[in-house]
């Protein structure tokens, strides 16, 4: 492990300062069902030795990417593979011909826990609580993909799991942050280089690709599922309903039951950094979303155009409200309100903050553009800022998941406020042009008794809750 400094014992590492963009994670202890018996023992990878990872969801849309990443660490070994589909599974078992394979992830940690350390969670949205909870019942650390949970109550699932296991090393999927200009737009916010907060918008061009989602919002009949891919294993915590082609194995994102559609995928990518520079955005108040398409039961609505309503105090903020304007199908906001320039954004996917001494634009891929008096500079020369590394995302989770004090982005504790204002964004869309007035303490609407019944939890089929904390 060349070029790793500090080796600690390992998953005990203390907590670094946010303020010095170090950032570790803790996970959550859940006793798991009676199907899996949660280990009593800490998390151990001794000194030296290889991080044994479990794979669940291989290969899919973003699975396989993390697999390889993650195994491309030299002190990683990837001990086990689990997926529902049968193919996947099998084209994945050729790179790691020693690993064991299951198609059920209960029987990964029921037959094989004392086989791996560590898990990847790389499947679809519906399924992460169940899954990373399971793990963290199990002292597994966790590296899971975006969002971080598909409902409300989850966040506080999760959060209650982190708590009580501080000794595991979280990760989010949110590779985006290892770039410069994301971590130097934290900084610049955090510091108030341009005075206080006003506002914020942000925008994706998502939903935008037929090849992941039902742009349509058309069901196709019921059909048998193909051999390969295991249904009831797919649908995991979600009622049994037939499969329909075109669902599995990516366009679930449409469906409200599977997926979050294009705000949810994107939004750790875009609210990411406002969340990490201003420590006080804990929970929003109230959320509005505009639709402009009828809401249809099985699907999300798009286009959409959400306001995030946080109360807040303190000197980084020119209000009591701070509100970010969240909308998808690439709904940029006008330059002139904001006063820039004529002339076209970047990009389609932005994060644009206004303070009082001048607006910070930036892309998803880190393109980072400050603007004073109509005039644009380069985020990453302004003075004062500090050096900003080269970060392997993946491989920051391995070394502090080894003991290795080194940056991590984005742990469950900083997803969690990332996701709940992401979710809230999306679930308004049920009730468009609706203002909620969300109260995280009590998992309530408190204006809006259907939307509190309604918009929070599921209810999870028989074997596939997530795990109680014990």
């Amino acid at each position: 492990m060349g070029g790793l400094r500090e080796v600690i014992p390992a998953c005990m590492s203390p907590s670094l300062s946010r303020r010095r963009f170090l950032w570790t994670t803790g996970v959550a202890g859940l006793g798991l069902s009676h199907s899996v018996r949660a280990q009593t023992a800490k998390p151990a990878v001794a000194a030296n030795s290889k991080l044994r990872v479990l794979c669940v969801g291989v290969v899919g849309t973003i699975g396989r990417v993390d697999r390889t990443q993650v195994a491309s660490h030299s002190a990683v070994e990837i001990a086990g593979l689990c997926d529902v589909d049968a193919n996947s599974l099998a084209l994945a078992a050729k790179d790691h011909p020693g690993a064991f394979t299951c198609r059920d992830y209960r029987e990964a940690f029921a037959k094989h826990g004392d086989k791996f350390d560590a898990v990847i969670v790389s499947t679809p949205d519906h399924t992460h609580a169940p899954i990373m909870i399971t793990a963290l019942a199990n002292r597994k650390h966790v590296y899971g993909q975006k969002p971080l949970v598909h409902q409300l109550e989850e966040l506080s699932l999760m959060e209650k799991a982190i708590t009580a296991r501080p000794d595991c090393v979280t990760q989010l999927g949110n590779q985006r942050m290892a770039g410069a200009g994301r971590r130097a737009a934290v900084e610049i916010l955090r510091q108030g280089m341009l005075g206080k907060a006003i506002e914020a918008h942000v925008w994706v061009n998502s939903p935008n690709e037929r090849d992941y989602f039902n742009l349509d919002r058309k069901l196709d009949p019921p059909s048998p599922a193909p051999e390969n891919l295991d249904w009831d294993l797919w649908l995991g915590p979600s009622p049994q309903v037939p499969y329909r082609k075109g669902i599995a194995p990516v366009v679930w994102r449409s469906l409200w039951e599977y997926g979050s559609n294009g705000m949810g995928d994107w939004g750790c990518h875009v609210l990411d950094v406002i969340l990490f520079a201003y420590d006080e955005l804990v929970s929003p108040s109230a959320v509005q979303t505009h639709c402009i398409s009828a809401t249809d039961p099985a699907f999300h609505n798009h286009p959409c155009r959400s306001t995030i309503t946080y109360q807040v105090s303190g000197g980084s903020f020119a209000r009591k409200e701070f509100v970010i304007h969240y909308s998808d199908s690439a709904q940029a906001v006008s330059r002139a309100a904001i006063g820039l320039p004529p002339g076209k954004f970047a990009d389609t996917n932005m994060t644009v903050v206004v303070c009082e001494g001048g607006v910070l634009a930036l892309t998803a891929d880190g393109r980072l553009e400050i603007w004073r008096d109509g005039q644009m500079s380069s985020g990453l020369k302004m003075p004062g800022l500090p050096e900003f590394p080269k970060l392997n995302h993946w491989h920051a989770w391995v070394d502090n998941c080894m003991g290795i004090r080194t940056e991590l982005r984005t742990p469950f504790k900083d997803a969690i406020r990332m996701t709940e204002a992401t979710l809230l964004a999306v679930k308004a869309s049920r009730f468009p042009g609706e203002e909620l007035r969300w109260d995280r303490a009590s998992l309530s609407f408190t204006n809006h008794e259907e939307a509190t019944r309604t918009l929070i939890r599921r209810s999870y089929r028989e074997g596939f809750a997530p795990p109680p904390v014990v």
